[in-house]
């Protein structure tokens, strides 16, 4: 999470306008990530957590449902929600993504959540497609 803070910073954003909210598991980072998005006060949503790999197939079901929770989330509010969820095999390999030896994955989230923002500020919603008669249409000269 520090290396998203510390990006978000890096881009501008400042702390005031940041707002921190943890969940008890990764299980819950769809949900909050859509009331957040749907808030109205987000430009951006970042979700970080990891699922480590155990010994059961509970991890199988835990990380694809998260992945599209926070898929569901961005594409139902249209406000950018950047997944940064690790999911290894080994607490090791988390650690290594999240600042060792794999980079930082929290500040790469960070990066993309302030990238994300602005374009989204410069998209416009389309316009609806106007079905009708085009009154130039059909006549001759």
């Amino acid at each position: 999470m520090s290396g998203a803070l510390e990006a978000l910073e890096a881009s501008g954003a400042g702390e005031e306008s940041v707002e921190v909210v943890r969940v008890p598991g990764s299980f819950e980072i769809p949900l909050v990530a859509k009331k957040l998005a749907a808030g109205g006060r987000a430009d951006a949503v970042i979700a970080i957590g990891c699922v480590l790999r155990g010994e059961t197939t509970h991890f199988d079901y835990v990380a694809g449902e998260v992945a599209r929770g926070v898929q569901l989330a961005q594409l139902d509010t249209g406000v950018p929600v950047i997944f940064c969820v690790l999911t290894c095999d080994t607490l090791e390999q988390a650690i290594d993504r999240a600042g060792l030896k794999g980079g930082n994955k929290g500040y790469e989230a960070g990066m993309a959540a302030a990238e994300m923002a602005n374009l989204s500020k410069k998209l416009r919603p389309m316009e609806p497609l106007r079905v009708g008669k085009n009154p130039a249409r059909g006549k001759r000269r």
